[in-house]
């Protein structure tokens, strides 16, 4: 592709974006939308395979129809009250397709069966902005909204995505299918909390957006697509190797890792609203992704390749790694000593 084309691209991935995030106007939240999903389409096909066509033909297909939702609820929204303000949607019926579509957006189950096809047909790069920038400005539109979305139906879907994360990914060969399941499970941690904290949506969505980030660049680094590939990690680079254990340990939300902190703090936030039940079927949803993670880190660290290399390294291509990665990946391991600080924010 073209540097003139892809950077046109990624700027309107990012004016479409910030078009979503500053508005106060439902036209001018779902233009930004509209933005943003033709943006990455082309990104999409650049590969130019049969696999490629149809990920972005599906992507197109589930985005157009999740933003007729939108623009559907809202119409009929300011049809009742008069007002197009995204803070103003009080009647519960535009509330409730409102709710559905930002799901269907976001790739939230029951509306999850896109996801993990559309991103197995992806290179890396696209998957990585697939995962973590398209996700930003439906989910800004959800936490605008929060006070005022059904609650019962965002636990509901909360439960089913954690639940479908963890046990679609159980059986995944292919890495953009592990992420993918994966991507589904965190969204339902973050869903969770929406309705009744949403600053510990948004943490979680930071911390999320951080581990998905570190983990596709260790991934492209590593030219690891499968767990086959990922078995010869440790030959290519130990180092990034062992960092990707780290990383998939905070993934799966164990302590002392920075995924421990938002699920703790939620976990903590449902027992306060006398959810009990709930919380203790999240906990136990979350070990099948813990189980998942855990089988990756045994594949790097504990199995041999088919083919056993005779030498300590095998051939590779030099790569300059990127200054980015080591970042991510220390944010990724050490961000809960903060955990104090931010209690006392919320």
């Amino acid at each position: 592709m073209s540097p003139y084309a892809l950077s046109m691209l990624m700027s309107s991935l990012a004016v479409g974006t910030v078009v979503t995030l500053s508005s106060h106007h439902w036209f001018l939240a779902w233009m930004g939308l509209e933005i943003n999903t033709l943006a990455i389409i082309p990104l999409m096909t650049k590969m130019h395979h049969p696999r490629a066509t149809e990920s972005a033909t599906k992507y197109f297909l589930t985005q157009a129809t999740a933003s007729a939702l939108i623009l559907f609820s809202t119409t009929i929204n300011a049809w009742m009250t008069g007002e197009w303000t995204i803070m103003n949607m009080t009647n519960p019926t535009p509330t409730v397709i409102l709710t559905l579509a930002l799901a269907i957006k976001l790739g939230i189950a029951p509306f999850h069966l896109w996801l993990p096809d559309v991103l197995q047909g992806l290179n890396m790069l696209t998957c990585l902005i697939l995962s973590t920038w398209q996700k930003l400005a439906p989910m800004a539109l959800m936490m605008l909204t929060s006070h005022q979305l059904n609650t019962n139906l965002l636990i509901a879907m909360a439960l089913m995505s954690t639940i479908i994360g963890g046990w679609g990914g159980l059986n995944q060969t292919q890495m953009r299918k592990i992420m993918a399941y994966s991507s589904i499970a965190h969204l339902g941690w973050m869903i969770l909390v929406i309705s009744f904290a949403p600053s510990l949506a948004l943490l979680n969505l930071l911390i999320y957006l951080v581990l998905t980030s570190s983990m596709f660049l260790m991934l492209m680094t590593l030219n690891s697509t499968n767990t086959n590939k990922l078995s010869i990690s440790w030959l290519k680079t130990p180092t990034l190797a062992a960092s990707m254990m780290v990383t998939l340990m905070a993934l799966g939300g164990l302590p002392p890792t920075s995924g421990f902190l938002p699920k703790w703090l939620i976990l903590q936030e449902m027992t306060k609203q006398h959810l009990g039940t709930l919380s203790a079927l999240m906990a136990m949803s979350a070990l099948l992704s813990l189980f998942f993670y855990i089988r990756l880190s045994y594949t790097i660290s504990m199995t041999s390749p088919p083919n056993i290399s005779n030498s300590s390294l095998t051939w590779r291509k030099k790569k300059n790694l990127t200054y980015l990665i080591p970042i991510l990946i220390i944010m990724s391991a050490t961000m809960m000593p903060i955990t104090p600080t931010l209690l006392l924010l919320n």
